[in-house]
């Protein structure tokens, strides 16, 4: 493992060699350390910056979620800009730590990101999320259930009046969110799911190592993991990516290459961290993607 001593060598010959072989050593993921010495060499690329236009309308409300055992939670829709009525819709799921409401804040700005895509010709579409608390998208021990939570009470709700279709939809998460995106696509099968997209999906090889937020023990990981499951996702259009910087990179790179030949996978492994600056710059190629497969013209 490099030393900091070794890091502030650069300004001299021999430093900037060791440096310059890091930094290669970064990018194919061969270094421990990978992530930590890929943000120190500034190996993961420019931050994505919020589209300057006028987003279309976002709404916002709460509801009593039963799934989530008695939870008040919160949920946004947003409008592509202009009069569209029956847009298809994506719902996002959202990381852990965050909930619906930060996905419309300053660190992803999805709402202009939406009105930027439509304004380039992506087919227009409606993008919902609602919070998810910590649960990483699937049934707990306890019964709360953050995905049965978007299927029998979000999906309803918005059905009713807010001028989406819901019997097909697309699917966008990131981390915990792109995790959870993979699993409940592959529970609702291509006759519900148009599209998914997992940006920097929350993947762990070893089942002791998963995040304990999410699953109490390996056994839990282990009943509800989209590792080996690959095959669940046949005939859903499949977008992955993540960032070379990720501490789940190679992960993640494993779980793509496992997908049979012939799957309508997209994936892609660009310099970035586990963080909006990298999700930012992400989020055009993966709405145009998105709008592909569920957009209309309506």
């Amino acid at each position: 493992m490099l030393s900091r001593r070794t890091l502030l060598l650069g300004g001299t010959t021999a430093g900037a060699v060791l440096v310059a072989g890091a930094a290669a050593g970064v990018e194919q993921g061969v270094l421990p350390g990978r992530p930590w010495l890929q943000s120190t060499l500034h190996l993961n690329g420019a931050a994505g910056t919020i589209p300057d236009v006028e987003p279309g309308q976002v709404e916002h409300g709460t509801f009593v979620s039963s799934a989530r055992l008695g939870a008040e939670t919160g949920w946004v829709l947003i409008h592509p800009p202009g009069h569209h009525e029956h847009v298809p819709l994506v719902v996002a799921l959202h990381g852990l730590g965050e909930d619906s409401g930060s996905l419309t804040g300053p660190s992803f700005g999805l709402p202009q990101y939406l009105a930027a895509a439509v304004a380039d010709g992506v087919p227009p579409f409606a993008i919902a999320a609602a919070d998810g608390g910590a649960s990483y998208w699937h049934l707990r021990p306890d019964g709360e259930d953050a995905s049965a939570m978007v299927t029998d009470e979000l999906l309803p709700l918005l059905r009713r009046g807010h001028g989406v279709r819901t019997d097909r939809i697309g699917l966008i998460g990131w981390s915990m969110g792109g995790y959870g995106a993979l699993r409940l696509a592959g529970d609702l099968g291509k006759q519900r799911v148009a599209a998914v997209v997992a940006a920097s999906p929350a993947i762990w090889s070893d089942a002791g190592s998963a995040s304990k937020s999410g699953f109490v023990d390996a056994e839990e990981y282990d009943k509800y993991s989209v590792l080996g499951h690959q095959e669940d996702l046949d005939g859903i259009p499949v977008r992955i990516d993540v960032g070379t910087g990720d501490p789940f990179y190679r992960d993640v790179q494993d779980y793509v290459h496992a997908f049979p030949d012939d799957a309508d996978v997209t994936s892609s492994f660009q310099p970035g961290a586990h963080d909006p600056a990298y999700w930012r710059r992400m989020l055009p190629a993966e709405l145009a993607f998105l709008g592909s497969a569920v957009g209309s013209r309506a």
